[in-house]
């Protein structure tokens, strides 16, 4: 079932407000990200979702995307959040997830990079042959640029060793040698502006190289509490939505936010002022492609069968029109 609802076209929406329609009381619950900010965390801060009935309430951390998947299919939290092929996995296993907008794209300014030691001896994707590269989670974003990157220079997609780190360390375990390449996601940019300002690290690629410009991710919902709550669905996409546009438009005044949200976690705040934006095209909407792209990667790899996810079953629309390559 896609979803297509009569509205008018999302610019149109956003001009009017959100706050014309009759909205019931719902509470979304949801995991964050450590050094990161979400576009629905961003939207509440700015007030977009102000008499709209939606209340955001964070629960925890995540320790990455799949983690949160888990938690929104148990029931624990109303949303989600996490890399396409996580997002296209879950949902091939048999959860009844929406994309309801890209968390983060990758472009020339928000994308991720993988790192080695200004000596290293790993100069190029066919070194990384061997080697042991930290990534925040498995079965997500960084997994896969490492599993694609490799299939296109003719390499096995399990060539290189991956092992599990926490964003805040990824850093340290690089300088230590504890591993030969620290991949710093693209909703990272605050740990890896940090990382870069000390000095002494090489980039070996990104994963525009590789991927091309592309939705990272997207924050899911489950297709159950959108069918109960459309118009709170739709409001908190068009509020999501409008905060990506609003950090593109305004990155200083979002940065003040930023770091604003993580002090008052506990955590750093000075890491905000290497926030690099969301990399999500104009208008935060998503095209086919961002979702095609990773249900061919899937079928390719034999973990989802052939013809089982189509990309616009997948995506939540606003407006009349489905999304569109």
């Amino acid at each position: 079932m896609t979803f297509s609802f009569r509205t008018l076209a999302l610019t149109t929406a956003l001009g009017l407000g959100l706050s014309q329609a009759a909205h019931a009381d719902v509470t979304i619950r949801y995991l964050s990200s450590q050094g990161g900010l979400n576009a629905h965390e961003l939207a509440a801060e700015l007030g977009y979702f102000d008499g709209t009935g939606i209340t955001l309430e964070n629960v925890g951390y995540a320790q990455g995307g799949p983690a949160s998947l888990v938690a929104l299919a148990g029931g624990s939290v109303e949303l989600g959040s996490a890399a396409t092929a996580a997002v296209l996995n879950s949902i091939a296993a048999g959860n009844d997830f929406v994309a309801v907008y890209p968390s983060n794209g990758i472009n020339d300014e928000a994308q991720s990079i993988f790192y080695v030691l200004e000596d290293s001896p790993i100069k190029t994707i066919e070194d990384l042959q061997g080697k042991t590269i930290a990534v925040n989670t498995l079965g997500a974003h960084l997994d896969y640029v490492v599993r694609e990157a490799l299939h296109q220079k003719g390499l096995p997609k399990d060539a290189a060793n991956l092992v599990v780190v926490p964003g805040p360390q990824l850093e340290q375990v690089l300088r230590s040698k504890q591993v030969d390449v620290s991949a710093f996601g693209y909703w990272q940019t605050t740990f890896e502006g940090a990382a870069r300002k000390t000095g002494g690290l090489r980039a070996v690629f990104d994963d525009t190289d590789v991927l091309g410009e592309i939705a990272g991710g997207f924050v899911v919902l489950r297709r159950d509490w959108i069918e109960a709550h459309p118009a709170e669905t739709k409001a908190f996409v068009e509020g999501s939505a409008k905060a990506l546009d609003y950090a593109r438009e305004h990155p200083e005044e979002t940065k003040a936010i930023f770091a604003k949200v993580l002090a008052e976690r506990g955590e750093n705040p000075e890491v905000a002022q290497y926030f690099a934006g969301y990399g999500v095209r104009a208008g935060g909407l998503p095209v086919e492609r961002d979702v095609q792209f990773w249900i061919d990667v899937l079928e390719r790899e034999g973990s989802v069968e052939q013809g089982k996810l189509v990309a616009k079953n997948i995506l939540y629309t606003t407006g009349d029109s489905p999304a569109t390559n």
